[in-house]
């Protein structure tokens, strides 16, 4: 057998386009996949012959800071043609994308991986040019839902497909799919968005779930790594690690991990007066937990409304909590109007039928509450597995009903006279559900028909529908991690990378309402700076809570790094590791980190495929721990050298 040559590494110069870029990087990945394989066989196989070559040049040569966003937004190009391919090679492209990004990741500083992974792509073609401004700015007067069009956060927001099918790569392309084109698909689809933002837009739940990504996803969610360190009129969006002295304290409104515990304690609040209002349930008037609870469901909808407009209708769908948030806001939608009707027309029936209403409330809200458990590994692993079997019990019920209807129509028409057609479907439903109605319905087809369908509905569907539904958890249970951090990762993202200026907590995020009317006359910078003033006049008992939460945190690691080194606080770091490395000083260092195995006298094809693998992995995860122990050293010496001063 031929053996294949490895394919022409790409001659990529650093100034190209991103469009150009992911021109040239498809073309290698075209010619470098031609089999279908899953992640485990290209991590072990396709890796160390064909892709370790390429990650290397990747690490040593290209000096691009798109690569990452290109071979993310590559994944995505590749999924959309695997809709027209049923051979699997676009999906093995695809994550091999995905791979290579990983690896080029574990290769990198702690700050190279921040830049590399949170900057957003420039925005050639289309819409303002931000330059990761605040989009409160571009949008002119106005509040955040009146241009929440102009304000769609870049994650959740479902890119346009290309209209036009491609071929494999874009080296062979259609004629008259110029250039032009091609850069308007891509360019104006992924402008202002993270790569960490395109790996979810991709669905490249492989890429973020790696240990390298999620370490600086956990930073985002421990408010480690910022995006907005001041809030000002003139405030940019860049990533970057905090830093106590040099960010504003309001700032910190915009860390995810806080954003959960004030919605927690927002539902705790929202549940507490809903008790209320139930067992009080004064009928003849409107208390004032009522019209608390009123206050808490306006809120509540705006702020879901609001983020509606944001994420766009595809992935919010996605969201887990989503039915439980809009069964809130329906059933208190329902409530609301009934009691008002109850009221006008002084009709008792009618408020208690609102709060009746009111009483099914609980069905979403109790769930609600306890959303904060989907954080967690276990709780969270279940939720797509949960999600996925009641899709497959959804579809199963199709049948399910196509059976039912042909024996209620059987059953009806024998037993005419006997029992009404309602009667007989509510007779069937409960020998569906194990009860014994056998007889009277016909004296001669009735029995035997009665058991043909309890055979089939207890027995065969029921069994068939266990045996399902194992199935699938089985299946989904394999890809549960990486379901659930790509969950944790969306949520995360969405919160902590969102390019508004002024977040507003519930149920303060109704005063901001009331100065719609101003933007009329006033102008843009004025307006921020009154929303910015409203947001510091409103949120500082929380971020006096949060201060001094953090204040205790530091003091309890402080207390804990003392008792544990016994390092006296005179220790001077070396002088070698107070001088912060250069870029470029770091790009060249990369590779030692890269550095294979010396060559021994064996010749390298008398070493079996998988030994070779299994070390190529080995070198690889200690290349990688040696980058993040020398981002740890920095990070440390920082902190010592801080204290001193």
């Amino acid at each position: 057998m031929v053996r294949r040559s490895s394919p022409d590494l790409p001659d990529i110069e650093g100034s190209e386009s991103f469009d150009d870029l992911v021109r040239k990087l498809s073309i290698f990945f075209v010619q470098a996949i031609e089999a279908p394989h899953d992640w485990e066989e290209l991590r072990r196989e396709i890796y160390p012959r064909t892709l370790r070559s390429f990650v290397r040049y990747l690490v040593d040569d290209v000096q691009h800071e798109a690569i990452v966003s290109a071979l993310l937004a590559l994944k995505w190009h590749f999924d959309d043609l695997e809709d027209g391919d049923d051979r699997g090679i676009n999906k093995t492209r695809g994550l091999a994308c995905e791979l290579v990004a990983w690896r080029f990741i574990s290769h990198l500083t702690y700050r190279e991986t921040i830049d590399y992974l949170c900057t957003d792509l420039p925005a050639h073609f289309g819409g303002p040019i931000l330059e990761n401004g605040d989009l409160e700015a571009a949008d002119g007067p106005g509040d955040e839902f009146e241009h929440a069009d102009n304000e769609q956060a870049p994650l959740l927001e479902s890119p346009t497909r290309p209209s036009h099918r491609t071929n494999d790569s874009f080296h062979d392309e259609l004629p008259h799919h110029t250039a032009n084109t091609d850069q308007a698909d891509f360019a104006s689809t992924f402008a202002n968005l993270s790569a960490l933002e395109i790996a979810a837009v991709a669905d490249a739940k492989k890429f973020l779930s790696q240990k390298s990504i999620q370490h600086i996803i956990d930073g985002m969610w421990k408010g480690d790594i910022v995006f907005w360190s001041e809030i000002s009129t003139h405030s940019r969006k860049q990533a970057k690690v905090y830093r106590k002295t040099q960010s504003d304290p309001y700032a910190r409104l915009r860390v995810p991990l806080y954003l959960k515990v004030f919605e927690v304690l927002f539902f705790g609040v929202f549940l507490a007066l809903y008790y209320i209002v139930l067992v009080k349930k004064q009928a003849t008037h409107i208390t004032i937990p009522e019209v608390l609870l009123y206050i808490w469901l306006a809120s509540f909808s705006y702020n879901e409304l609001v983020e509606f407009r944001d994420a766009g209708l595809t992935f919010y769908a996605t969201d887990f909590w989503s039915l439980w948030d809009l069964g809130i806001i329906s059933v208190g939608i329902a409530f609301f109007v009934a009691r008002a009707i109850g009221l006008a027309h002084h009709d008792a029936y009618v408020n208690d039928v609102a709060f009746d209403i009111l009483s099914v409330e609980a069905l979403f809200l109790v769930p609600r509450i306890c959303s904060l458990l989907s954080l967690h590994p276990y709780f969270g692993m279940l939720l797509p597995v949960l999600k996925a079997m009641t899709v497959e019990f959804i579809k199963f019920l199709s049948l399910v009903v196509i059976m039912f209807f042909g024996f209620s129509t059987c059953f009806s028409f024998l037993a005419r006279g006997t029992y009404s057609w309602g009667n007989m479907n509510w007779i069937l439903i409960k020998v569906f559900f194990g009860s014994s109605y056998l007889g009277f319905i016909s004296p001669i087809l009735g029995p035997p028909i009665m058991l043909v369908f309890v055979a089939l509905t207890n027995i065969l569907l029921i069994t068939s529908l266990i045996s399902l539904l194992s199935n699938k958890l089985d299946k989904v249970m394999e890809h549960a991690r990486d379901e659930y951090l790509f969950v944790y990762s969306v949520y995360v993202l969405e919160a902590s990378t969102s390019n508004r200026l002024t977040y507003f907590y519930p149920v303060l995020n109704l005063l901001p309402l009331l100065f719609r009317p101003f933007r009329l006359v006033l102008s843009t910078q004025r307006l921020r700076s009154t929303r910015i003033v409203l947001l510091k006049a409103t949120h500082w008992p929380l971020v006096g809570a949060i201060l001094l939460y953090e204040r205790a945190l530091r003091l309890l690691e402080d207390q804990r790094k003392a008792g544990a080194s016994g390092v006296s606080n005179n220790l001077n770091p070396p002088t070698s590791l107070r001088r912060p490395l250069s870029r470029k000083a770091l790009s060249t260092s990369r590779l030692s980190l890269l550095m294979e195995e010396p060559r021994n006298a064996h010749s390298p094809a008398m070493v079996p495929v998988h030994d070779s693998a299994r070390s190529n992995d080995a070198v690889e995860r200690l290349s990688s721990a040696v980058a993040d122990l020398q981002a740890q050293v920095r990070t440390l010496t920082d902190a010592l050298v801080k204290q001193q001063k």
